[in-house]
């Protein structure tokens, strides 16, 4: 998959959403939210493409859905179940603040350092980090892992992820449904 990092930071608190894509049916994703526009008309933000390529990759045949409108409508799926994907995400927050919205991707900016030692972490240690997770042997280990970060159904993070200096990927995890998933790294 191809994902480039976003070029800038919105503002704090402001959150990107992609224009016309409907919020996340889920019962607590009803609340009200703001919908402010950080877009220019013509770019797309970087969930927004990725989720248009995972929409693809799983449903792309259109045997289930269509297009992801028709799955977004579907309450009772994407209230319960959910896809344990981006396309559980709704919305881009620059910040780490507010962590009790549903539907929410957020930076893990504060604690990269924590994580990986260095404030410019690369795709090879993102994967060491996530496998060391997935392979923890007590419920306080993966607690402290990087995926113990995501605490919160329905959330997730992303860490800008570097080659040499340069910002090329994405790492990003999250919780979703019945069962957290990680979805990245993507370039």
């Amino acid at each position: 998959m191809t994902l480039q990092p976003p070029a800038r930071q919105p503002a704090e608190q402001e959150p990107v959403q992609a224009q016309d894509r409907p919020h996340h049916p889920h019962p607590e994703h009803r609340q009200q939210r703001p919908t402010h526009e950080h877009t220019h008309r013509h770019e797309q933000p970087p969930a927004t493409a990725l989720q248009d390529r995972v929409f693809q990759e799983e449903y792309g045949d259109g045997t289930q859905y269509r297009s992801l409108k028709d799955l977004y409508e579907d309450e009772e799926f994407m209230g319960t179940e959910g896809t344990h994907t981006i396309l559980d995400i709704d919305r881009v927050v620059a910040t780490q603040s507010g962590t009790g919205d549903y539907g929410t991707l957020r930076p893990l900016a504060l604690r990269v350092v924590h994580h990986f030692g260095t404030d410019r972490p690369s795709v090879e240690h993102y994967d060491k980090l996530v496998t060391a997770a997935h392979e923890a042997t007590s419920y306080e280990e993966h607690q402290r892992s990087l995926l113990g970060e995501c605490q919160m159904r329905w959330t997730g993070y992303y860490i800008v992820l570097y080659t040499g200096d340069s910002p090329t990927h994405l790492g990003i995890f999250g919780s979703s449904g019945d069962q957290g998933k990680r979805a990245g790294p993507h370039p």
